[in-house]
């Protein structure tokens, strides 16, 4: 349905990154490990992907094998350790593409523009152009796949989103645009009512914000 809306209609596609292309839980789980190690906590040293539910840390610690009480305590240090890495060029190389995008994603690229408008901010570029590229889907170099970063950490990504709608609508019509967030492709859809506008049912942020009716859900890119 999407690629042949594109086949048709060309214009532009957003892909949102984290949890809509990429899957970040295995840089979760590495910066988890690696927090238990510094701080002598070896019933951290088995944390893995899968342990991660959403974006919780205490979740995935209790999931990891740890109790209750001892996942609660390390809670704090734990959010502080990941933070200052979760949000890094480095880390994010090791990031892995969610089911089905990449070949998706080169479908989309022989029919439209490509535009990956995420909220990672610029120190992250490298980062992430690197695990594009090693994770084998288009990489942004010229006009036909473009990326879309942050200016800034500290500026929210809600803000962000909203700023970038400007940007794509100079850059020409949105024809599909693919985000995890309800609260952005909530906007997609207000901001581009021409599009395709499509849900990743993986993880978002936890705000009880409800998808807006008729918006597809899908969990991969499997079955768009």
């Amino acid at each position: 349905m999407v690629l042949d809306r594109l086949r048709s209609k060309g214009g532009l596609c957003l892909f949102d990154l984290d949890s809509t292309l990429l899957d970040n839980r295995p840089r979760q789980a590495l910066i988890l490990r690696e927090f238990g190690e510094q701080f002598g906590e070896p019933g951290l040293a088995q944390v893995e992907p899968r342990h991660f539910e959403g974006w919780s840390l205490v979740v995935a610690m209790r999931n990891a094998g740890l109790p209750e009480a001892r996942a609660l305590a390390l809670e704090p240090e734990a959010r502080a350790f990941w933070h200052d890495r979760f949000f890094t060029s480095d880390y994010c190389r090791h990031d892995v593409p969610i089911q089905g995008a990449v070949e998706f994603v080169h479908s989309v690229a022989e029919a439209a523009t490509v535009v990956y408008l995420t909220g990672r901010h610029s120190e992250m570029g490298p980062g992430t152009v690197d695990c594009l590229s090693s994770s084998g889907f288009p990489i942004p170099t010229d006009e036909r796949v473009r990326l879309l970063l942050k200016p800034e950490q500290s500026l929210h990504d809600d803000l962000w989103k909203e700023q970038a709608c400007a940007v794509v609508r100079a850059l020409g019509p949105v024809s599909a645009a693919f985000d995890n967030e309800p609260a952005h492709i909530n906007r997609y859809r207000e901001r581009f009512p021409e599009a395709l506008c499509v849900h990743l049912d993986t993880d978002h942020s936890g705000r009880p914000i409800p998808l807006a009716p008729g918006i597809p859900s899908v969990p991969n890119f499997l079955l768009t």
